[in-house]
């Protein structure tokens, strides 16, 4: 099964676990394997709601989500959690520190919890985890939480290609501004301010509406939820903001917008990738470098030279 990408789709769709984890590993390292088992499954997805859960290190993001598991759990419905790791520089695979930290689930059939990593893929993380959120998707997991570790770009842009985006501070983050600059503020949909107990609550508070206010009108505005992730304190806060964020987009068409938006981009990033490993081949061999000393030789001028070069190619 694990060379055949059509029986390990058709197995994760019956919820086997081993199937599931096999085609994530699929994803993440690319091919044509990989290629022919999303063909295989996309047909099957488009039912899962996605949750983006970003912050800075030692926010408490995954505390957060071990709750919002529990939370989504009560409801008795499965969910899916794909935690971005960092590469281990020393196996290449993703650190686990998520999943330890997530042990309380570990025996639970209805969840289903995956570090990944920036290993292999055409494009990274970018370009593996809206894959991953598929597999989830196709196994019949209603609900996809994607936890990442930082706030780099990568990062920022894996959290915001979800439905609803929840950002993470905590009292005294710092210089609002840089947070800013970070793009946090601008893909979240709901902010929560972590570890609520501490002093500085208050400050951060007035921060985030004052920053809210400058940035102006918006069709959503984010509420501000306070929460002590640690003794579960303003779960059910943040439960309800979430619910509350996806009916506002069911409302009127705006989910379907922008799940089509990130469709949009996604095929954009696959077409740059593509022609960027085609550019690779191009660059490089016997005929590339024929022509090359053509240029060299004044005998082919360089725009000339790529006319040729893509022309053959």
């Amino acid at each position: 099964m694990a060379a055949d990408p059509a029986a390990l789709v058709g197995a994760a769709r019956q919820g086997d676990r081993g199937a599931i984890a096999k085609l994530i590993s699929l994803v993440e390292t690319g091919g044509d394997a990989a290629f022919a088992a999303v063909a295989d499954l996309y047909g099957h997805t488009g039912d899962s709601y996605t949750v983006g859960m970003t912050g800075a290190p030692g926010s408490g993001k995954s505390t957060l989500t071990d709750k919002l598991i529990a939370r989504i759990r009560g409801e008795g419905v499965e969910v899916g959690v794909l935690a971005i790791d960092p590469t281990s520089p020393f196996t290449g695979g993703a650190i686990l520190g998520d999943r330890v930290r997530m042990q309380d689930h570990a025996t639970d059939e209805g969840v289903f919890i995956r570090s990944m990593a920036t290993r292999g893929h055409l494009g990274g993380l970018a370009l593996a985890t809206p894959q991953a959120v598929r597999v989830l998707d196709a196994a019949g997991k209603p609900w996809v939480i994607i936890e990442t570790v930082g706030v780099g770009q990568v990062e920022v842009e894996i959290a915001g290609a979800a439905d609803t985006t929840i950002v993470v501070v905590n009292p005294g983050w710092g210089d609002g501004v840089q947070a800013n600059k970070a793009g946090l503020l601008e893909i979240a949909d709901i902010l929560v301010v972590n570890k609520a107990d501490r002093p500085g609550t208050a400050d951060t508070v007035r921060d985030l509406e004052l920053m809210l206010e400058l940035a102006g009108e918006r069709d959503w505005r984010p509420p501000i939820v306070e929460t002590v992730a640690t003794d579960g304190r303003g779960i059910d806060e943040l439960w309800d903001a979430v619910l509350a964020h996806r009916s506002f987009l069911e409302a009127d068409g705006r989910l379907d917008r922008r799940r089509q938006a990130r469709l949009r981009d996604e095929l954009r990033a696959i077409v740059h990738e593509r022609l960027g490993a085609r550019v690779e081949d191009v660059c490089s061999g016997a005929r590339f470098d024929d022509v090359l000393a053509r240029v060299e030789a004044r005998e082919l001028d360089p725009h000339s030279a790529a006319e040729e070069l893509l022309a053959g190619s």
